[in-house]
């Protein structure tokens, strides 16, 4: 990993290419120095884009330095918190992120009900639907992205309650695609809205489409590699009970979006939770605990971009609480903040020129990487 210059001194800058630079900032605070690494981003530069980084299914996990250099990325950050444990005998862990995902304009998943969610508390107002996203007009922005999904049958139309997650509502039915990944389907019927840890749901049912027709039922939700074309149904409760009336042959058509509320279309979003809005901080953000953090700092009207990466090594690790996160990235000059994952998941990376891989430019607090579902990847033509 790349070595940090000593707390105090002057910032370090280095261009990584044309509209990309890489600095490390000394952040003061009341307990001490905090080391910030950031990435700068002008999208006005149109041989910059921004896009998701992931490993190419939902439901599984790379580190960043692989993520970057597997899709060939000049820089990046990790991204959305994740289901990174399970305490349910018999239930694993998926690794899949608790917000929506959206890949050069295709949308992997939905968000998690709000109950579901890991991370710190959300501030006021703020939902699992909240997303950083750079739309198609390549302008950054802080928005929320809601599922629009239906489930038409020879009775009648249902409404899909969720897209490739770790879990579902309860009543809802959810669909699982190819861009799921082969992790077992049976956490989406565990929880329920507004308690991770209550048990899983003893009414389920599972219906796989293929080509438009019901090609086979369970009475549990399965597990293994989705195959390009076909749609998995998981219901619980009352979506359990619905897809009962389903029999193999009949006609399903099912349909899904991401709908953002500002109306525009994204090539890229992923989930966290907003911390600053035109230059203030938001009511609720936590101001006792102190972590090490990764963020998303917007400016100049949505055209440059920060990716901001808090060291973690042992001198700097007191870190910052999410509300002095987000009085730092305005100081940065930010005027929309975007929290994302932080503590032992808080890794940058960027390539210096004339290098063929990544290296890792803070100092993870685990000691080394670990492994997440996506990231935000800053990539360069030429």
């Amino acid at each position: 990993m790349a070595a940090a210059t000593p707390a105090g001194s002057a910032q370090r800058s280095e261009q990584l290419a044309p509209g990309v630079e890489y600095r490390d900032v000394d952040l003061r605070t009341a307990r001490g120095v905090v080391r910030a690494h950031v990435v700068t981003v002008d999208l006005r530069d149109r041989h910059v884009r921004i896009g998701l980084l992931h490993p190419g299914k939902v439901a599984a996990r790379r580190t960043v330095s692989q993520l970057a250099d597997g899709q060939g990325a000049l820089a990046g950050i990790n991204g959305d918190f994740f289901h990174i444990a399970e305490t349910r005998p018999g239930v694993a862990a998926t690794g899949s992120a608790v917000g929506p995902e959206i890949a050069d304009g295709h949308p992997l998943k939905a968000a998690v009900p709000k109950g579901q969610r890991f991370g710190p508390a959300l501030p006021s107002g703020s939902t699992t639907e909240d997303v950083v996203g750079v739309g198609t007009d390549r302008t950054a922005r802080i928005d929320r992205l809601s599922l629009s999904g239906s489930v038409t049958t020879p009775a009648g139309r249902l409404k899909l309650g969720g897209l490739n997650q770790y879990a579902l509502p309860v009543g809802s039915i959810g669909a699982y695609t190819s861009d799921w990944g082969s992790a077992s389907r049976a956490r989406a019927t565990c929880g329920t809205d507004t308690r991770r840890s209550a048990p899983c749901s003893k009414d389920t049912y599972e219906v796989t489409v293929r080509n438009g027709r019901v090609v086979a039922t369970s009475g549990k939700p399965g597990t293994g590699t989705i195959p390009a074309g076909t749609t998995v149904l998981v219901g619980r409760e009352d979506g359990a009970r619905q897809l009962r009336k389903l029999t193999k042959g009949q006609s399903v058509r099912v349909e899904h979006r991401l709908v953002a509320a500002s109306g525009v279309r994204y090539a890229f979003a992923i989930g966290g939770f907003p911390v600053l809005r035109n230059g203030a901080p938001l009511k609720g953000l936590d101001a006792k605990a102190t972590a090490v953090r990764t963020a998303v700092g917007i400016a100049n009207g949505g055209h440059r971009l920060l990716l901001v990466a808090l060291d973690g090594r042992p001198a700097y690790r007191r870190g910052l609480t999410v509300a002095e996160l987000a009085a730092q990235l305005k100081k940065l000059g930010a005027t929309e903040g975007f929290d994302l994952d932080g503590g032992g998941s808080s890794t940058l990376v960027a390539r210096p020129r004339g290098a063929t891989r990544v290296s890792v430019r803070n100092h993870p607090s685990d000691g080394s990487e670990r492994a997440v579902p996506n990231g935000i990847g800053v990539f360069a033509a030429g």
